[in-house]
């Protein structure tokens, strides 16, 4: 299904990074076949659980994005859970995450998942050492779990250098349309990457089974990390095409009795682009 990118020397500019055109077709070919995914999942009501977790700014939002660009919402939910509640916290440690995996049909995709409590929790001091030994020692039993379940459960590690961090970490606090993504935990996380290596390491010492393996994306070159994602979790799956055929489009019924009220009676939004509508309108 996929093409083999390294045989088309053609493709990359001279820093090895692929050309915008073909990264723009690979995406959108990608794409489809995620449709057709959608399709099969739905139709033989499969139950997919994708989590994606890594270093801030490794890029995982933006996968999320080109991976949900063409679907149905409705098919495929991204749940991002913010801070626990109150009550939550009075939990069974996954029940929050439990109540959100995807029911028969749908796909679910985490940003961020239960692995917080073996990262930010545990660098910074959210959870006691009693409740992360529990986590790493509970956590395969809960993921076996999931898979004994039915549930097809597909892990995602986004690799990312220090350096490379850095400079996006610039960028965004250069750009105020990204400024918002550098939260005080994202600052106080670059102060503690070592912190964060080891917790890494230690996760995937205990978490990286045969059951749920965790698969690391190389996320240096964002628009490498994105295709090669969407690629491999494509291949996860012996799906075939279900996309059905254009339909005919039915003939809209006129009986001639239907009087447009004056279009200037409706509070039009300024066209400060464009212009306005015309006096007479067939628009709905």
């Amino acid at each position: 299904m996929t093409v083999d990118v390294d045989d088309q020397e053609d493709w990359y500019k001279k820093n090895g990074k692929l050309k915008n055109k073909h990264y723009e077709r690979e995406l959108e070919r990608l794409q489809e076949e995620l449709v057709k995914l959608q399709y099969w999942v739905r139709e033989q009501g499969l139950q997919v659980c994708v989590v994606f977790e890594g270093r801030d700014a490794a890029g995982k939002g933006g996968v999320i994005k080109r991976i949900t660009r063409r679907l149905n919402p409705r098919v495929v939910r991204v749940v991002a859970l913010g801070k626990p509640t109150e009550r939550e916290q009075g939990q069974w440690y996954f029940q929050r995450y439990v109540e959100q995996l995807p029911t028969a049909g749908e796909v679910t995709l985490f940003d961020r998942s239960w692995y917080n409590r073996a990262g930010v929790e545990r660098v910074m001091g959210f959870c006691t050492d009693e409740e992360y030994e529990r986590f790493l020692r509970t956590c395969p039993e809960f993921e076996q779990m999931l898979v004994d379940s039915g549930i097809v459960l597909v892990k995602y590690w986004f690799s990312i250098s220090d350096a490379e961090q850095e400079r996006r970490f610039r960028k965004r606090n250069r750009d105020p349309k990204r400024r918002w993504k550098l939260s005080p935990m994202d600052l106080e996380a670059r102060e503690r990457w070592v912190d964060y290596s080891r917790a890494k390491d230690e996760m995937f010492e205990h978490t990286d089974t045969e059951t749920a393996p965790w698969y690391v994306v190389h996320a240096d070159v964002k628009k490498h990390a994105r295709l090669n994602c969407i690629a491999h979790l494509l291949d996860q799956f012996d799906y075939e095409d279900l996309t059905p055929e254009p339909v005919d489009l039915p003939t809209r019924s006129d009986d001639g009795t239907y009087e447009r009220p004056p279009i200037d009676d409706q509070r039009w939004v300024p066209a400060r682009y464009g212009s306005n509508p015309p006096d007479v309108d067939d628009r709905a």
